[in-house]
């Protein structure tokens, strides 16, 4: 989770989707310092500006912000994990569920379980494994209930990241492999956790008669918001307030229908925050979902800092059930975290936690912390049995 202290993508027959240019991109040289890394970037994005005529998409900026090669902030194989920032702790910028607490994954494998068990099949596909927690607590977990999982494919292609990964799982030998691709095809159980949250969105602005599209120039030398008239459209009519500003996300719509053409048969489950379509555009959010986060601090300017801050929306799951279902997959199961995680047994594995476990496991289901922002949505092909997960609180009529 983002837990703080204080060009469309969307043409399914071409590799653009977010996660394999962010996998492209992670193959970049490291720069040295923070101020070059912010430097050449902000260079870099000037220049695209400049040979787009004076203005870019936010869509595009974001992607140059997050996965330039070597420059942006998800490119330099280092990812800014920990629990608090500078020296004290372990540092970064943000904490994800499987760093606050192991007892996220322990929860997790009992439903991955079920889902290895009806698809028959023993592999698990993680994208987006960053520091390699997850996957480590998950190979753990699986083992303890005795589960045999063959193989844990996680898709990979920066050399720092599976550098890091490597030394984290080495224990587990050669079950654990790596791809730079996605897997075709898929039978098993696929992972993303807080992956379609970080794919560029487009910025939308309602002056009360129409929509723009926000996008970024040049000003005085600094990047500044400018907006351009589009034919683009919230997939809601709304009603929309005047001065309104939201994303649409066709990149993340366009990873899952990818995901979908490989799962031959199986269970796939993202985990991330974000709303149903008829929450995400409500009136009450004029401000869109937009954030950035840096040494476990938010802020709403993506534009300062470029390279050296994480920026992040949050997820329409409206939309990823829309595409999967599109692609041929049912939407099996939509809940929140909290209550997924207390339907796959977490209260009761909790029972003889030492004190400090339990408080650490409590902020993932604390309706004030990642147990309702974040969701779980489920998606399958081929099963035809009700998820451990969704058997009490399943939203997926609000989808």
């Amino acid at each position: 989770m983002r837990l703080g202290c204080g060009s469309s993508g969307g043409d399914r027959d071409v590799l653009h989707d977010a996660f394999n240019a962010r996998q492209a991109a992670l193959r970049g040289p490291r720069m040295s310092t923070p101020d070059s890394v912010s430097a050449a970037l902000g260079s870099r994005i000037a220049e695209d500006i400049a040979t787009a005529g004076g203005w870019i998409g936010f869509e595009h900026f974001m992607h140059a912000a997050l996965y330039t090669p070597g420059l942006g902030y998800y490119a330099r194989g280092d990812l800014p994990f920990g629990r608090l920032p500078g020296p004290g702790g372990q540092g970064g910028d943000f904490v994800t569920a499987p760093e606050l607490s192991p007892w996220f994954a322990r929860a997790l494998a009992v439903q991955v379980t079920q889902g290895l068990q009806a698809a028959q099949a023993d592999e698990v596909f993680e994208f987006g494994a960053g520091s390699g927690a997850l996957a480590a607590q998950l190979l753990q977990a699986f083992d303890a209930l005795g589960v045999p999982v063959r193989r844990y494919t996680i898709v990979e292609v920066s050399g720092g990241l599976r550098a890091r990964q490597r030394e984290r799982l080495a224990a587990f030998g050669e079950r654990v492999r790596w791809a730079d691709a996605m897997p075709a095809p898929m039978r098993g159980v696929v992972l993303g956790n807080e992956v379609l949250d970080a794919m560029p969105a487009r910025l939308l602005a309602w002056d009360g008669q129409s929509w723009s599209e926000r996008g970024v120039a040049l000003h005085q030398g600094r990047f500044a918001f400018a907006d351009r008239p589009t034919d683009a459209k919230p997939p809601t009519p709304g009603p929309f307030v005047p001065g309104t500003v939201t994303e649409v996300q066709p990149q993340a719509a366009a990873f899952v229908s990818s995901v979908a053409a490989q799962l031959e048969r199986g269970l796939a489950l993202f985990i991330d925050y974000g709303f149903p379509q008829d929450e995400y555009y409500h009136p009450q959010r004029s401000a869109g979902t937009l954030m950035c986060h840096r040494g476990h601090r938010a802020d709403g300017d993506p534009l300062v800092d470029v390279g050296l801050k994480d920026i992040t929306v949050h997820v329409d799951f409206t939309a990823v059930a829309l595409a999967a279902q599109e692609a041929g997959l049912e939407v099996a199961g939509y809940t929140s975290q909290g209550r997924f995680l207390l339907n796959c047994g977490l209260a009761d594995m909790l029972a003889d936690a030492p004190l400090r476990e339990r408080a650490d496991a409590h902020r993932l289901v604390a309706e004030h912390e990642m147990g309702e922002l974040f969701k779980v949505i489920a998606l399958t092909r081929g099963l035809d049995t009700e998820l451990l997960g969704f058997r009490a609180g399943d939203r997926t009529h609000r989808l």
